[in-house]
């Protein structure tokens, strides 16, 4: 290799390896997507994942369903095993972000004194509230919950039969009933990246 060839290449790999110890120092951040069933929460964060990891940031998608379903099948839906659900959301969450992860979760977590425990016990800790009414989550219901619960088939479903108690002070609020993805998305994107760098 001559020596010009040689020199471009280090230059080259200083510069990789600059942008790589930038991304690697940066803070990690949980975001908690909360809203009713249907309200656009894995819709936005999917979308939000897609964008950091295409910039280079180290991000993890946890989605309540998902959790449930491999670390939480034990649990029903009242309101102390809704409670313990988020629990073993926020410690797997609170493990990345002090790895300088952005953790992205999108789950209805439906009770204040929850997740504000979840914020003390993160720390690094942004709350989107996902934003859209009753009628229009309805609408959105391909799977047929919300009718479901409404005939009685499914019990403690929240809106229906169960509390939901919004955010009172989220650090973000994405209206879903007249936002467009991409326009939810793109608010989340710009707080996290302020707020981590």
């Amino acid at each position: 290799m001559s020596r010009i060839n040689h020199e471009i290449q280090s230059q080259h790999l200083d510069v990789k390896t600059t942008n790589m110890d930038q991304v690697n120092n940066l803070s990690g951040t949980t975001v908690w997507f909360t809203g009713l069933s249907g309200a656009g929460k894995t819709t936005i964060s999917q979308v939000v994942e897609q964008v950091l990891r295409s910039e280079g940031y180290r991000v993890e998608r946890l989605d309540g369903d998902i959790v449930r379903q491999f670390l939480c099948k034990d649990l029903g839906f009242s309101k102390a095993e809704r409670d313990e659900n988020v629990r073993r959301i926020g410690f797997v969450a609170h493990l990345l972000t002090r790895n300088g992860v952005i953790v992205l979760i999108s789950a209805i977590s439906p009770y204040r004194d929850i997740r504000a425990e979840m914020r003390q016990n993160i720390g690094q800790f942004v709350e989107v509230y996902v934003n859209a009414c009753l009628e229009t989550c309805e609408k959105r219901d391909v799977k047929g919950l919300y009718r479901k619960a409404r005939t009685g088939e499914i019990k403690n479903f929240t809106g229906i039969t169960d509390p939901y108690e919004p955010p009172l002070n989220p650090e973000i609020t994405c209206y879903t009933d007249c936002e467009s993805v991409d326009e939810s998305a793109a608010k989340v994107i710009q707080y996290v990246k302020q707020r981590i760098h």
